[in-house]
């Protein structure tokens, strides 16, 4: 059951991101194995992990074609629609660089290019998400990402879930490999025979994805470290019990870890939402997960808007719900959040599947200064400057003085010799 306290005595203690030591040493022996033997160890990893044994990594353009002739027409349109409002939201986030020109003896400029090869990890098995596809995939387009490839593991019968290859064929992935887990993560970070190592990898996972993300950092860029979900809704008494129930259900069913957060402005409000929450429980396909969040969940009262919004603010959600009589207002108030959702119709899963902003999101706090998945996630950067030779006799004493200073005498000399 889910508790309520008063705001005085509410303390923020954001989930820290990072696993038990036990996770790090198996996925540490995974990269190692996929490292020394390659495909040999990602298939016996498939096979162990995975239930299947299988004779290629690579989902074959029959296999694409088939998926998505099995899906129905809704579903397609659906996705359809959903890659159109990806899309008309995340081209306004491309940027071309720029020039600056101080006279004509300087000039000084950055260069945007995409980076040439990106993962994107998309959860298989039970849980399959084809949302990932698009939400991932559409954004690393826009950037103009020569190669995006897709790792998802295989059901046991050896196939990829329909509904996630319809999505990739729709969204345009160069490639799909049946692959998961900590294995696949170590095999686009270092290559094997049968796969070309990426710049880049991207998209949610367990915590053993998760660690293994982290631990082949710096071999290759991630989007981040993701903890467990979470949604933390501002409601003043404006606000549907019912929706907010429900709001606060859909992210508790994710794991049984997820943060769920209610701030609202009295206590004949919060004891409602505590009901329904418990009424709508008891209805729920993964009861068995969200009843665990639910009952380590909060309901906090606040005196007024700001001190709710205060606490919004210390939390740092993932997902910021602000579910009050006039949402624009309050948004004024948002120091931290990964995803904002204003109103009593627009819940946290239009978000995830639809309306076009990205659901890859800050989480555990990081919001404080982390961003949503973006197309500047898939582009790197070029600083280029042009100095003539009457230009840096102008100011080369100065660089030179400044060099000495530092004691790094050669670079001071690289200057001297030029103003000889």
């Amino acid at each position: 059951m889910i508790e309520i306290i008063d705001a005085k005595d509410y303390k923020n203690k954001s989930v820290e991101i990072g696993y038990d030591r036990e996770i790090e040493n198996a996925v540490s022996q995974i990269i190692s194995e996929v490292v020394k033997k390659g495909d040999e160890a990602v298939f016996s990893f498939t096979e162990k992990f995975d239930g299947v044994k299988l004779d290629s990594l690579l989902v074959s353009e029959e296999e694409i074609e088939e998926a998505y002739s099995e899906v129905d027409e809704y579903f397609i349109q659906t996705l359809t629609q959903a890659k159109e409002n990806i899309e008309c939201y995340h081209l306004k986030q491309k940027k071309t660089g720029y020039d600056i020109e101080k006279g004509n003896g300087i000039k000084l400029g950055q260069i945007v290019r995409p980076l040439s090869r990106v993962a994107v990890y998309v959860p298989g098995g039970t849980a399959a998400y084809p949302s990932t596809v698009l939400m991932d995939v559409i954004p690393a387009k826009i950037a103009g990402v020569r190669e995006v490839v897709i790792i998802t593991p295989p059901s046991r019968d050896g196939k990829v879930n329909k509904n996630v290859l319809a999505a990739a064929k729709l969204v345009g992935a160069d490639k799909v490999y049946k692959i998961g887990g900590a294995q696949a993560v170590a095999a686009m970070a270092y290559g094997t025979e049968s796969i070309k190592k990426v710049d880049k990898i991207v998209g949610p996972g367990n915590a053993y994805v998760a660690t293994a993300k982290k631990q082949v950092f710096g071999q290759v860029d991630i989007d981040m470290i993701a903890g467990p979900s979470e949604i933390l809704i501002v409601a003043d008494d404006t606000a549907k019990v019912e929706f907010v129930a429900s709001d606060l259900l859909g992210q508790a069913e994710h794991d049984k870890r997820a943060g769920i957060y209610l701030v609202c402005l009295s206590y004949d409000f919060a004891e409602k939402v505590k009901v329904e929450v418990d009424r709508q429980l008891a209805l729920l396909s993964r009861r068995d997960i969200a009843e665990v969040s639910v009952n380590n969940g909060k309901i906090i009262v606040a005196k007024d808007l700001k001190e709710a919004m205060d606490i919004a603010n210390q939390v740092a959600p993932e997902h910021l719900e602000l579910c009050v009589k006039d949402p624009f207002s309050a948004l004024k108030m948002v120091e931290n959040a990964g995803g904002i959702f204003l109103g009593n119709y627009a819940p946290e899963a239009l978000g995830d599947y639809f309306a076009g902003t990205n659901h890859t999101l800050p989480t555990s706090g990081t919001a404080r200064f982390a961003s949503p998945l973006s197309v500047d996630d898939f582009v790197k950067k070029s600083s280029y400057l042009y100095y003539t030779e009457d230009e840096l006799k102008k100011v080369g004493e100065r660089v030179y003085d400044f060099a000495e200073r530092e004691g790094l005498t050669a670079h001071a000399e690289s200057i001297k010799v030029r103003l000889k």
